[in-house]
């Protein structure tokens, strides 16, 4: 068991709020974006890619965003669809708007690098009106990024989202994914990255993205245990800061501890890590299982996707991840 709760009474497992966009992965790899000539196009987005993998591992699942009125937008909710992911609340924005994009280089499997095409992406257009309590009210979980907070009107529709969360008992996931392309200062970013914080249960971050929001704080140290344990007195039940490929750690309210394993994979690229090991966490966490089984359910998660060309396209299924971690633990994979 976990220190979470979910009412089992509601209709929707997990929804998520902001960021849908496209990623164009380079068809060409082990070389730079200059020599690029071909992509393969996939829905992107962090929040998007955690649902899609909450999807796949067969959680009922819904997302609040807007995307443009274009071609690309059109693919997005098609896909969402397809990944039998509820878009009732998915807005299409008529003002003129664009479908944010973003370009990935990979110049070999720890070197890889990400353009983005970011002006006037119309996820940032959210408004509060677009933000349902009743659809909210009825989710067992609400996931929000932290993209969505770096522009108005999108920020304040997830302050809201987050105040109907609070108020009608669902547990709320904050995935810090950090992108510079939109904030103005490491001020403005720690400020309402701090403000969403303090209404969120689970908050899960690379060590550096936490650094960013400690700007005002005087961990100069980087010292994980004091980042979590300023979180608890606010909503938080677990803290989760990400190593990369040393692993993670989860601390929770009650004082514990837990280091995160990892698996072997034979790595295409490093993008999509993070949000593969989101949506096998959560999903854990949402089995009632203990953090560290939670933990490595979304390590094996990661190292699936780190080994494939997409990341939501390669968002794995239950199966898909259980036979991975008997496979590893068996000594039946070996990374080449």
């Amino acid at each position: 068991m976990n220190n979470l709760t979910f009412d089992s009474r509601k209709q929707m497992d997990f929804i998520a709020i902001g960021r849908l966009c496209i990623d164009l992965n380079a068809n060409e790899i082990n070389r730079p974006m200059e020599e690029t000539v071909t992509f393969t196009k996939y829905v992107g987005g962090s929040p998007a890619n955690i649902t899609i993998g909450m999807s796949r591992l067969g959680m009922k699942t819904g997302f609040i965003g807007r995307v443009a009125d274009d071609q690309m937008g059109r693919f997005i909710v098609g896909y969402l669809e397809k990944n039998q992911i509820d878009t009732t609340s998915v807005i299409t924005d008529k003002s003129g708007s664009v479908t944010g994009l973003a370009f990935t280089e990979i110049k070999s499997p720890a070197d890889c690098s990400i353009l983005m095409y970011r002006d006037n992406a119309a996820d940032l257009k959210l408004e509060p009106r677009d933000v349902s309590e009743e659809y909210i009210k009825n989710a067992k979980a609400l996931l929000i990024s932290g993209t969505a907070l770096a522009k108005s009107p999108s920020r304040e529709a997830v302050f809201l989202a987050l105040d109907y969360a609070r108020k009608h008992d669902v547990a709320v996931f904050f995935d810090l994914d950090y992108r510079p392309y939109t904030w103005t200062s490491p001020e403005e970013t720690a400020v309402y990255y701090n403000l969403a914080a303090e209404k969120c249960d689970v908050i899960i971050g690379t060590r550096e993205e936490f650094d960013r929001m400690e700007c005002f704080e005087q961990n100069t140290d980087h010292d994980d245990y004091f980042t979590a344990k300023k979180w608890f007195g606010y909503h938080a039940k677990i803290v989760v800061i990400k190593h990369g490929k040393d692993g993670s750690i989860a601390y929770t309210k009650e004082g514990e501890s837990f280091k995160g394993t990892t698996f072997p994979a034979n790595v295409i690229k490093t993008f999509g890590a993070g949000d593969s090991y989101a949506a096998g966490f959560i999903y854990g966490l949402m089995q009632g299982w203990e953090i560290s089984r939670s933990m490595e359910y979304g390590a094996a998660a990661a190292s699936i996707v780190i080994s494939s060309h997409s990341c939501s396209d390669a968002m794995p299924t239950v199966e898909q991840i259980d036979s991975y971690i008997q496979k590893c633990k068996n000594g039946e994979f070996v990374a080449k």
